[in-house]
């Protein structure tokens, strides 16, 4: 009960429909009480009239009376049985009961209708005096009229017993359709990825429900104005740091090339070292914010193995220097529908993931395969991999692996992220051997080309 108490104070829609069941329910059980009253009293009237249609039939018709003796007639109801006698017969009535005729009724009645007791059961009696100016009357037991009158009563009743299951739950589908838009948006804004902050459309939408969609799109327009304005930063401050770092760099290599003790170099080359990681830090943080900043680029239809192969010239270098075995598996290229430059930034940032943290004398391998109208691409390495636990963090911003040893800025596998949700791409990841848990392997899914 506390649960429903609990859920009818958060739930218009259910407020709602209770509110209009309970009215539908009033309103049914007064129209319910007047229907069956009327009619009731409806089929009192038909009875009284129909006393007094025997009466003029038999004064119509001259008819002359006989009272019954002996056995009742076939298919005489003695409850519902309608009794004409002379009033004067009640002076010879053979006893103070219903069980003969005539019966025993005043002979002071006046003519019309009127209620009394007979032999302790109560009857309805209409008295005429007819054009020869006898005086008749017509009499019926009250307690099977009233039972004619309350089945009458009843049957009046069951349109309502039919009408009021099916308007309750017309009425609760109503509610639920008219709900539904409501439904329908906030299904619509739950799956919105993080960087989608366009405005709702609320033309669509019920007038009642537009000022609240109105303000959502207020705040919307002002997030997006605030997330701007960080990502400019960002792009902004990584450029203005871009040139004091490359004269740095420039300026470690000329001392580099000047004699020197060998305790100084030993000492220079750590400084080089961190130049050279803030050079990639700086070169990544501009790559994220042109992926998050940048307006939408155009999909083309674009070579996978041509992207691989401008990754490792790229990259070769690196390889080469931990004695790693890169190289493309297999000789069927798949074209995707992406931007040539989001394609190549992702794969070269998983490319580059996998040789920093694979071991020395390691093979990594780039593949790619169309599966249906999509195509896989994979990125395998004979790594440690990743542990269960850091899994679900891998794509922060600025997370790395404790305990690699690598010096890497965090970002790479951000930047993929990025790349992949604006794309409508999927990555997944998991051992590159699965059966013994060994290497790593990172697939994107992307659309094929030439697939509807």
């Amino acid at each position: 009960m506390d649960g429903f108490k609990k859920r009818l104070s958060e739930s218009v829609q259910l407020r709602l429909s209770v509110a209009l069941s309970l009215v539908i329910l009033l309103v049914a059980v007064a129209a319910s009480v007047f229907a069956f009253a009327s009619a009731f009293d409806e089929a009192h009237e038909l009875q009284d009239d129909t006393l007094r249609q025997v009466a003029t039939l038999f004064d119509r018709q001259r008819m002359t009376l006989q009272y019954p003796a002996g056995k009742a007639l076939e298919g005489d109801d003695e409850e519902s049985r309608m009794i004409i006698q002379y009033l004067a017969d009640g002076r010879q009535a053979a006893g103070n009961n219903d069980e003969l005729i005539p019966l025993p009724l005043p002979t002071t009645l006046a003519d019309g209708l009127s209620t009394l007791s007979v032999g302790g059961e109560a009857f309805r009696v209409l008295v005429r005096t007819t054009a020869l100016g006898e005086r008749i009357a017509v009499a019926q037991e009250i307690d099977a009229r009233d039972k004619d009158a309350r089945e009458s009563a009843w049957r009046s009743l069951l349109p309502f017993f039919i009408l009021l299951p099916v308007l309750l739950l017309v009425v609760g589908d109503l509610v639920r359709k008219l709900f539904r838009p409501i439904a329908t948006l906030a299904a619509e804004i739950d799956q919105r990825a993080e960087q989608e902050m366009h405005p709702i459309d609320e033309h669509h939408l019920p007038t009642e429900i537009r000022p609240f969609v109105v303000a959502i799109n207020r705040l919307l327009a002002r997030v997006a104005q605030s997330i701007d304005t960080q990502r400019r930063f960002v792009a902004d401050a990584a450029h203005e740091l871009r040139s004091p770092l490359t004269a740095l760099s420039l300026q470690a290599e000329r001392l580099a090339a000047t004699p020197m003790s060998a305790a100084a170099r030993e000492r220079l080359l750590p400084l080089s070292q961190g130049i050279e990681r803030g050079r990639k830090l700086i070169d990544q943080l501009l790559s994220l914010a042109a992926v998050q900043f940048a307006a939408d680029r155009p999909p083309t239809s674009v070579s996978v193995h041509d992207t691989y192969r401008r990754v490792l010239e790229d990259l070769l270098p690196l390889a080469e220097r931990k004695h790693l075995d890169i190289g493309v598996e297999g000789t069927e290229d798949v074209q995707v529908i992406i931007h040539d430059m989001d394609l190549f930034t992702l794969v070269k940032n998983l490319v580059d993931n996998a040789i920093r943290y694979t071991p020395e004398g390691g093979r990594i391998d780039l593949s790619v395969e169309r599966i249906q109208g999509s195509a896989r691409l994979q990125v395998r390495d004979s790594g440690p991999g990743i542990a269960e636990d850091e899994r679900a963090r891998i794509f922060d911003p600025f997370y790395r692996s404790l305990g690699s040893g690598e010096a890497g800025s965090g970002l790479g596998l951000s930047i993929v992220k990025a790349i992949a949700d604006r794309a409508g791409a999927r990555v997944e990841m998991g051992f590159a051997d699965a059966t013994q848990n060994r290497g790593w392997c990172f697939s994107v899914w992307l659309k094929a080309a030439g697939n509807d």
